[in-house]
């Protein structure tokens, strides 16, 4: 499994840790009021990365956590981080707060051309592109955004396809359907991800369960797997999961 890169996920909302269903504020779990001490609980287990997203600004855009980014960072954690990125100076920002990569969600499928020319400039391995997905009825894989309810008339194929010739390297995808549910990841829509975009180091994220799905994101050829709910329920440890 050496291959396969964890990053364990802290949401944070309103200064705490949380997990949305599906992407729904009306949703929300919490799990505790200090995301510097879980950050720091994880690196204690041997994480080197960690999956930081602020909520709020991914609602109401304006990045908040840099303060949170700059101690997580001290804790010798490299961290790739978004919500609500909506500018070439937010990019700027956020990575000198101390992130390794910055992670941009909804302008990705809105403003393309804007977060391909992101990557010329801060680099490919400064830039993750989120897109979250849907499959339609046709089966193809639909890019809602607005918070998921708006379609954008785009697909994770097409788009993907610009991403990779544009010189993207990170590529983080969710299955909404799964997002939070424990039931899982999709890895056969990772699959057809390595058939669209075979250059693109995915990511899977959304549904992760238990340690076999760990399994199965390394034996699979995903280069990283987000780890939420699961970690945060005591499903496994990230230890556990770095050991299996």
């Amino acid at each position: 499994m050496s291959g396969l890169t964890l990053y364990p996920a802290i949401d944070v909302r309103g200064g705490r840790v949380v997990r949305l269903a599906q992407g729904d504020y009306a949703r929300e779990t919490r799990y505790g009021d200090d995301p510097l001490a879980l950050a720091r609980a994880y690196a204690g287990q041997g994480a080197r990365w960690l999956h930081l997203v602020d909520l709020d600004a991914a609602r109401a855009g304006g990045y908040t956590l840099a303060p949170l980014l700059r101690q997580v960072a001290d804790a010798g954690l490299q961290v790739q981080t978004g919500g609500g990125v909506r500018s070439r100076e937010d990019v700027r920002r956020i990575l000198e707060a101390g992130a390794a990569r910055v992670v941009v969600g909804s302008l990705s499928v809105r403003q393309p051309e804007a977060v391909m020319d992101w990557i010329g400039e801060f680099g490919a391995e400064r830039i993750v592109v989120a897109l979250d997905t849907r499959q339609a009825e046709d089966d193809s894989w639909r890019l809602p955004v607005h918070g998921w309810t708006e379609d954008s008339g785009q697909t994770l194929d097409a788009l993907a396809g610009r991403y990779a010739a544009a010189g993207l390297r990170h590529l983080l995808c969710t299955d909404i359907a799964r997002d939070g549910m424990l039931s899982g990841p999709n890895f056969g829509l990772y699959a057809h991800l390595h058939t669209v975009a075979p250059g693109l180091q995915v990511q899977a994220s959304g549904g992760v369960s238990g340690l076999e799905d760990v399994r199965r994101a390394a034996a699979s050829g995903c280069a990283g797997i987000v780890l939420g709910r699961a970690l945060l329920e005591g499903r496994f440890t990230l230890a556990e999961a770095l050991r299996c």
